[in-house]
């Protein structure tokens, strides 16, 4: 008789799968709670234990770690002698093999203890799976539930077979991204660091996108459960699909709106800010953020950090604008109204409901050719800044620089940003050289430069910079410092009656 073993922790549909199962004539062997599930469901199930004839053990830490599981699952029946070894032991194969793993992922990112998560870590499972997967030729394994259905029609027609190779390859990835989330989570426990020797980060895809950066490209958004939560598990409660460059420029969006004051308003576009600002509404500080480039904040993305309100959600609908995505932590069910109603608007507007990001320091990958490179997330450590001129700031001049220094890590280098302490004024981004920088923040900023502040990702390597902003009407200036030249930059500045900061902080962003 054909036989298959079922232990799943996920129930779903296991009943009807099993039912199927039976009704093709394989004999249904399980454990513990699968085979009661089973059995109150009418079916004739075989303990695993009675297979084995060696009860559980050590609090079922010990169910399926035995040769006549193994062996039944490992065997190549193309092989004489493992035939021969099988029939000497009185070993039947197993040619279907159901099997989902404890929920360590559910234990460690609820309330647990560190032995709670031990006892969440499967072994016998894993090692099933393994072994049918290596076997692939001879078992189909099946860890998804929503595979179900496809392996039964598969089983009833014949065609099993062709899908045996892709079912193991599915199941590899199962237990690779199991251990990972052990590993990662052991790592931490131990207070080892993530940077050792080997990386295992393991990710769930919850979108299949249509594309990736441009129409050629093929993506997916994937989710990363041990990470800060922001974007990626985002809420879509209205609108067309998200694309990549939407969920790119979206996360910029949000991690800026995030290190701000509430109400604060970002908006991005082509993955730098175009447009920031307090207000005393989250309408005003919209308004606000869009003045600063109305070009660049068509087709943009907006995020605000609290609730979007009837009053912000007029704004953003003015005829004029064009919005690609709004994100927001909550919404009044009036502004989502108004968006789902706005003539024109229509579904191309993509409303996200997500968490803000916290500021605690996470880990930030980035891909390049034959591997990746890993970092801390760029969290300001804070600090003292020293001001390095004979002029001290004024209280709003400081309040300045403080609003555009939390602006300027979310800008990509070479970054200057210029100004208010509650508005950005311009931008000056991804520039081979600073001053250039300088004057395209400048440029932006306009007859606003005078008396406003000014930012740097990094230090001035020269005071052209200096007297650059200086002949707009630049008022301070806030830099990480850290130049050989640091000394001549300071002298400038003091000759042009210039106040300068220094934070000891660089901000890169490539």
């Amino acid at each position: 008789m054909k036989r298959a073993l079922i232990s799943v922790t996920d129930k779903t549909g296991i009943v009807e799968f099993a039912k199927g199962l039976a009704e093709i004539g394989y004999e249904l062997i399980s454990t513990g709670g699968t085979a009661k599930a089973l059995r109150d469901a009418g079916l004739d199930v075989k303990e695993a234990a009675d297979l084995t004839g060696f009860p559980e053990m050590l609090d079922g830490r010990v169910k399926t770690l035995h040769p006549k599981i193994h062996a039944a699952l490992l065997g190549d029946l193309h092989t004489e002698s493992h035939v021969a070894a099988m029939d000497k032991a009185g070993i039947e194969p197993i040619s279907v093999l159901c099997v989902n793993l404890y929920a360590f992922e559910g234990t460690v990112t609820g309330p647990h203890t560190l032995e709670k998560a031990i006892e969440s870590i499967d072994i016998g499972g894993p090692a099933m799976i393994r072994s049918g997967a290596k076997n692939w030729a001879h078992v189909a394994v099946v860890v998804d539930p929503s595979d179900y259905p496809a392996v039964l029609c598969a089983l009833q027609d014949g065609t099993i077979g062709e899908r045996q190779l892709a079912l193991s390859a599915k199941a590899f990835r199962h237990t690779a991204y199991y251990d990972s989330m052990v590993a990662r989570y052991l790592t931490k426990a131990a207070g080892e660091s993530i940077y050792a020797e080997t990386l295992t980060v393991g990710f769930k895809r919850t979108i299949a996108l249509r594309y990736g950066e441009n129409p050629h490209q093929s993506g997916s958004l994937y989710v990363d459960p041990l990470g800060s939560p922001g974007v990626a598990q985002a809420k879509r409660l209205w609108g067309v699909e998200l694309g990549y460059n939407n969920l790119n420029d979206a996360d910029g969006a949000w991690e800026l709106v995030a290190d701000l004051p509430s109400p604060a308003c970002a908006i991005t576009k082509h993955g730098n800010p175009c447009g920031v600002a307090i207000g005393a509404s989250f309408g005003e500080a919209f308004r606000l953020a869009k003045d600063a480039d109305p070009i660049s904040a068509f087709g943009g993305v907006v995020a605000i950090n609290g609730l979007l309100d009837e009053e912000a959600a007029a704004a953003m609908i003015e005829k004029g604008n064009k919005l690609d995505v709004v994100i927001a932590p909550g919404y009044t069910e009036a502004a989502l109204e108004m968006f789902r109603n706005r003539s024109g608007w229509g579904k191309d507007v993509r409303i996200l409901e997500a968490p803000l990001p916290g500021s605690e320091v996470g880990l930030a990958l980035r891909s390049i050719r034959g591997g990746a490179l890993a970092q801390d997330t760029d969290e300001d450590p804070g600090g003292e800044w020293r001001v390095v001129t004979a002029k001290h700031p004024t209280e709003e001049q400081l309040a300045a620089m403080k609003f555009l220094w939390k602006i300027i890590p979310h800008v990509k280098s070479n970054a200057i940003v210029v100004g208010t302490s509650t508005r950005l004024l311009g931008v000056g981004a991804g520039q081979m050289n600073r001053v250039q920088s300088v004057r395209l923040a400048l440029e932006q900023a306009g007859e606003g430069a005078k008396g406003a502040a000014l930012a740097s990702d990094a230090f001035f390597p020269f005071p052209d910079s200096v007297e650059t902003a200086a002949s707009a009407g630049i008022a301070c200036l806030v830099q990480p410092g850290g130049s050989v030249k640091d000394d001549k930059v300071i002298a400038k500045a003091d000759e042009l009656g210039l106040v300068m900061c220094m934070t000891g902080i660089r901000h890169f962003r490539h």
